[in-house]
């Protein structure tokens, strides 16, 4: 009667953990446009503070979900981006830095490409061009940032 408690306990602990998964890239339907999720450079997460996961296509997706759901988005465990050189792997959106260029068209046509670090970032905007932004800048001014891009490499 105790191990069967023990793993009962252990299975009701271990079922309630709050966890990102990997994006299923060609199965997976982004949450926001409805598109099936396909280029592994460009994915991201929304996991609540439950564990249900929201996967997007983009970050623009992303950022677009939250103006939409802006409670869920306050209560988030998680937001995570693809990193673009580490396409396997997902990083904390607010500490990643983020390169809007026109060589680097993103799937839903911002051209917003998340970095796993700053210095990653520059190296490529040193030989691609582009904007830097944090999570922050991009949160608060997606729209205007959103529409110059399209604006000046459209």
């Amino acid at each position: 009667m105790y191990k069967c408690n023990v793993l009962l306990l252990f299975l009701v602990i271990y079922s309630c953990k709050v966890s990102n998964r990997p994006i299923d890239y060609g199965s997976d339907e982004c949450e926001f446009c409805k598109m099936i999720v396909m280029d592994k450079r460009y994915g991201s997460e929304l996991v609540t503070e439950k564990g249900k996961v929201y996967i997007f296509d983009s970050s623009e997706c992303l950022i677009d979900y939250l103006f939409h759901n802006e409670e869920t988005g306050i209560k988030a465990h998680s937001l995570l981006v693809t990193p673009y050189l580490n396409p396997d792997h997902l990083i904390d959106a607010k500490s990643a830095t983020y390169l809007v260029c026109g060589q680097m068209p993103s799937p839903m046509g911002a051209y917003l490409t998340a970095f796993s670090d700053k210095e990653t970032a520059k190296e490529t905007q040193s030989s691609k061009g582009g904007y830097l932004f944090t999570w922050e800048e991009l949160v608060t001014n997606f729209e205007s940032i959103r529409v110059n891009a399209i604006k000046e490499f459209e």
